[in-house]
């Protein structure tokens, strides 16, 4: 598993704790770790063969549980539940530059956006201007946002 992959998902897992209203260093805990792994010269499955991950930076006991799971398996049961509590593709639009977990979660629950394209679809039909602290600047600002990623992705 590389370690952008390894990256994306602690970034998700910080993002649903702070949605969940969890304990504020508990989410700096996995967004201080994510900033340490983007900084490692080496791929994480090495640390883990090695039986270094404590070398990591902000890495305790709980999340080096949880690095070596997800190397070793795959997946992580941790971060799948967690993903269960919120409706259906919040990850996607937590992806979105622009996007954080409160304007997600809004997006989600009250226009029932799962995707890129549906909230391209409603930044254009200015549904999503009607949404509370969604003004014209934040959604053209959003669409921006997702038309230049659209634009670097494609060859």
């Amino acid at each position: 598993m590389k370690n952008s992959e390894i990256v994306r998902i602690f970034e998700d897992i910080a993002d649903f704790l702070e949605l969940k209203g969890e304990n504020p260093f508990k989410i700096r805990a996995y967004q201080n770790v994510v900033r340490s792994i983007k900084q490692l010269p080496v791929d994480v499955e090495q640390l883990v063969a090695e039986g270094r991950l404590k070398e990591i930076p902000g890495a305790g006991e709980a999340i080096t549980k949880k690095i070596t799971e997800l190397v070793t398996t795959g997946r992580l049961g941790y971060y799948e539940r967690l993903k269960a509590e919120f409706p259906e593709g919040i990850s996607t639009l937590l992806d979105v530059p622009g996007i954080g977990p409160k304007t997600a979660m809004l997006l989600s629950r009250e226009l029932d956006i799962k995707s890129v394209d549906e909230l391209e679809a409603a930044l254009i039909s200015g549904r999503v201007t009607s949404l509370p602290r969604m003004g014209d600047k934040t959604a053209e600002n959003i669409l921006h946002q997702i038309q230049v990623s659209r634009k670097s992705v494609k060859p």
